[in-house]
């Protein structure tokens, strides 16, 4: 099995860190190096963080390239480098990995090509040509990466992680304050008008319970403060959170081009009930109203919320259906890691023993 430099976040709530876990139960050695601490550190200031988000990083390279120097001269032995995101990493940059003469891969579940970070992947799109493999999430971002030069791109699903998102086996040790009718987990954004949607619910009579980061920045927090439970939920708390209530709503962020999300797969995997917006890669990966629901606006969404809450056995059955759907879809982390080492020939062997727990 191989060596693999890892580089992105380590801390164990991201899903950065599930899949660097994810290679070492495939049989992997795994080294991090958190990029996002590396250039919180060089930035030498938090509140220079949006600057240099907004700006690509590109006033931080001179210090990256520096770092990027030193880890490969602490790794020799590396047989591959695993990049996740890959905004922090401009051509110079790149061109020290290089070095290494490896295969390197690009991960990213964002949208780089889609604009709506602005020019926070400026640095990345430079660097496209060093890559041997570009994972991306979206069908539409395969011919853009490939149009700024990207030499291989792989288009791949968003995952769960068999372990981490694995359901509690007895639902009575689900602790009753994750325990809600509809939930929705997920950080407000600007332009996206998540709150506008949600507060249409509430205002139906929808009981929401609401867990994410940056709720208090939305003009209509004040009408959603009373339902508002908590900032982002990680570990058994997020599990918890999913399978203890009625139904999970699934929102996209158009911004980012969404057909379907990390929810999508998470939600099924997890034991909840997938409330999301209807979409063609939805209806692929399950089948309406018998594996998941759907709905194209808020009050077919309304609708469709108190239907499920009115009728406990249709709840059971889709939840448990949507759950035996998403294991044979096969989109957790270890599979698709999998798939992504085939395509620079590490994983020769065929007969690996993948280790989620159905």
């Amino acid at each position: 099995m191989a060596n693999i430099l890892y580089l992105g976040n380590s801390h164990p709530s991201t899903t950065s860190c599930h899949r660097a876990n994810a290679l070492r139960r495939l049989g992997h050695t795994v080294k991090i190096y958190d990029v996002d601490e590396m250039a919180c550190r060089l930035a030498f200031s938090k509140f220079l963080e949006p600057i240099h988000f907004r700006t690509g990083y590109r006033f931080l390279q001179t210090k990256v390239v520096k770092w990027a120097r030193r880890v490969v001269a602490e790794n020799p032995e590396t047989d591959l480098i695993w990049v996740n995101s890959g905004d922090k990493f401009g051509p110079e940059c790149m061109a020290e990995f290089k070095k290494r003469g490896v295969p390197i891969i690009l991960y990213n579940n964002d949208d780089p090509t889609g604009g709506r970070d602005g020019g926070r992947f400026n640095s990345l799109l430079a660097s496209l040509p060093f890559y041997d493999l570009c994972v991306v999430m979206r069908e539409v971002n395969v011919e853009e990466f490939k149009e700024k030069g990207a030499k291989k791109v792989l288009r791949v699903m968003m995952s769960y992680d068999e372990i981490i998102h694995k359901p509690f086996i007895d639902p009575a040790d689900i602790p009753q304050a994750f325990r809600s009718e509809v939930v929705f987990i997920g950080t407000w954004m600007r332009h996206e008008k998540r709150d506008e949607f949600i507060l249409k619910l509430i205002n139906s009579g929808l009981p929401l319970a609401i867990y994410g980061e940056r709720w208090e920045k939305s003009p209509y927090f004040k009408d959603l403060k009373h339902y508002y439970r908590g900032k982002g939920l990680s570990g058994r708390d997020y599990v918890a959170a999913i399978q203890g209530a009625k139904i999970c709503l699934g929102l996209l962020s158009k911004g980012n081009r969404d057909l379907h999300t990390q929810r999508s797969m998470e939600v099924p995997y997890a034991g909840g009930l997938l409330c999301a917006e209807r979409t063609s890669e939805h209806t692929e990966l399950y089948k309406e109203y018998a594996e998941a629901i759907f709905w194209s606006d808020a009050n077919e969404c309304i609708l469709v919320c108190k239907q499920l809450l009115a009728n406990h056995k249709m709840r059971n059955t889709i939840t448990a259906a949507g759950k035996q759907r998403a294991n044979q879809n096969k989109n957790g982390n270890e599979d698709v890691c999998y798939q992504i080492l085939k395509e620079v020939n590490l994983m020769e062997r065929t007969d690996v023993q993948l280790q989620y727990i159905k």
